[in-house]
């Protein structure tokens, strides 16, 4: 039963269709390897394994009465894997969205007994796909961290170094992922959330367009699932391979049907080029705010590598990317305004102090996030026009290219740091000290015009640590990214397993 360990999810899926291996196996499997694994690494936090075997054995059911049809991929089973394209597929969910019964809390110790009365719509979707979700995993405390760790879960390791971080606010979701812990999993981005854990942990993952996908339920408790966009955040599938990042996209696309009138973004247009040799590509590696360490700039080298043997247009430069010192500034901006926004009275204050004592001519992007923490709904409007106008320069970059490779992060997974002040951590990047929120600038690249963006793995770090790039691709047109995905994924060679320890041998 190892052999099922790592497959990806489509072909899972496939070997359930074809009678291979039953969906209480997979699911026994995987929770056994949770229990004796997941001590070292607390990537499940809130494990629901009675309701997984039992939503197994009725996968089965299913799957065995698509087996009387005409049977293949054209018969009875053909048509079953097109409705329910997980059936049977063992997942985990970010502790972020309701699962019904579970506790959703955002690791906030006041929401501890907290449990959720459904489902988020997206958990739905999983679930209506045939999905059987295992349990839920570990986030940082209000999402708010490029680590995972709260109180009420502890701390999630990074299954690569222990001592290392997954990343966050996913980090608990491509932690399981790498560890073999479900093929698919559910995440969210605002920060980097479901980019920064899959280059941390050397697996994929894909940030939608804004507003691309419904987020109801997926808010802070105790309020209501609302059906409120959520401004600059996104969920998004996260995967081993990057064809599963389509397949979980695809059954996770389509209105909120609470708010019916919006537009209809389910008909995405197809990728722009199916072969590496159609692609033009901007690649990135530097940054005007800060400097890129070796381990990422080798791993944008050897994507640019591949990009040009197959055959694809490589450019480094370009008038018509938008100005990077003045995007990160913005996004700062808009990051904080959203973040601070439900801070208790007694910490906005202590931001609005800190904010009213900076110089009018301090331009860095600690001030910037000073100033995001208390603007007001008129400079808010000015700086939303600001983004407009980035949007508008990246729709014209995007009619000379097709995608941008960039970094995620400036480096490879990091120590744990835990100091409780965001603000006042630092981290060492090139030999040289910078705030430790200042990293976010590349996350924010795609994040502040709203653009959608696919991690991807692109081999280890001089210390064996995965490192992965992020592919950036024009709004509404998130097939572009995800194929450019799936074509390097065939020259980079993907995901690869950790080395395993002494517990999972």
């Amino acid at each position: 039963m190892e052999r099922w360990t790592y497959p990806t999810a489509g072909e899972l899926a496939s070997a359930l269709r074809a009678g291979d291996v039953t969906s209480t196996e997979l699911t026994e499997q995987a929770i056994e390897r949770i229990e004796q694994a997941d001590g070292a690494l607390n990537a499940v936090c809130a494990p629901d394994f009675e309701r997984a075997r039992a939503a197994a054995r009725e996968a089965d059911l299913a799957l065995a009465r698509g087996a009387h049809g005409r049977g293949g991929e054209g018969g009875a089973r053909g048509e079953l894997g097109r409705r329910r394209p997980l059936l049977g597929v063992p997942v985990t969910v970010k502790e972020s969205f309701d699962a019904v019964g579970l506790p959703t809390t955002w690791g906030n110790p006041e929401f501890r007994g907290h449990l959720a009365a459904e489902d988020a719509l997206l958990v739905e979707r999983m679930r209506a796909a045939g999905a059987v979700v295992l349990g839920k995993t570990n986030v940082p405390l209000g999402l708010r961290d490029i680590q995972t760790y709260n109180e009420i879960h502890g701390t999630t390791n990074n299954p690569w170094d222990l001592a290392r971080t997954p990343g966050g606010s996913s980090g608990g979701s491509a932690a399981a992922l790498a560890a073999g812990f479900g093929a698919l999993s559910l995440g969210s981005d605002i920060g980097g959330s479901l980019r920064t854990p899959a280059h941390f942990c050397g697996v994929h993952a894909h940030k939608p367009t804004l507003h691309l996908l419904p987020t109801r339920g997926m808010s802070p408790p105790p309020g209501p699932a609302l059906p409120t966009d959520i401004e600059l955040a996104v969920a998004g599938p996260m995967a081993r391979s990057a064809g599963d990042l389509t397949l979980l996209l695809d059954v996770l696309l389509g209105p909120d049907p609470l708010t019916r009138g919006r537009s209809d973004t389910t008909a995405l247009p197809p990728a722009r080029h199916q072969r590496l040799d159609g692609f033009r590509v901007l690649v990135l590696d530097e940054h005007p705010l800060l400097p890129t360490g070796a381990d990422v700039r080798a791993g944008i080298a050897r994507t640019a590598d591949a990009l040009a043997d197959g055959g694809a247009r490589v450019v480094r430069h370009s008038p018509l990317l938008p100005d990077l010192a003045e995007a990160a500034e913005l996004y700062m901006l808009l990051l904080f305004a959203i973040s601070t926004a439900r801070f208790p009275a007694a910490a906005y204050e202590q931001v609005r102090s800190l904010a009213a004592e900076l110089g009018a001519d301090d331009r860095s992007l600690h001030a910037a996030r000073l100033r995001g923490a208390t603007l007001s709904h008129r400079d808010w409007l000015a700086a939303d026009h600001r983004r407009e106008l980035h949007r508008r320069s990246w729709r014209r970059l995007f009619t000379e290219f097709d995608a941008v490779v960039a970094p995620i992060t400036p480096t490879a997974a990091f120590p744990h740091h835990q100091d409780p002040d965001l603000l006042n951590r630092r981290i060492t990047i090139a030999g040289t000290d910078h705030r430790y929120l200042d990293q976010l600038v590349w996350a924010g690249l795609a994040t502040m015009p709203g653009l959608p963006a696919t991690a991807v793995p692109t081999g280890p770090s001089t210390e064996g640590l995965p490192v992965g790039v992020q592919l950036i691709g024009p709004m509404y047109e998130d097939r572009t990214p995800l194929r450019l995905a799936e074509l390097l994924e065939e020259h980079l060679g993907g995901f690869r397993p950790p080395p395993p320890r002494p517990a999972d041998r």
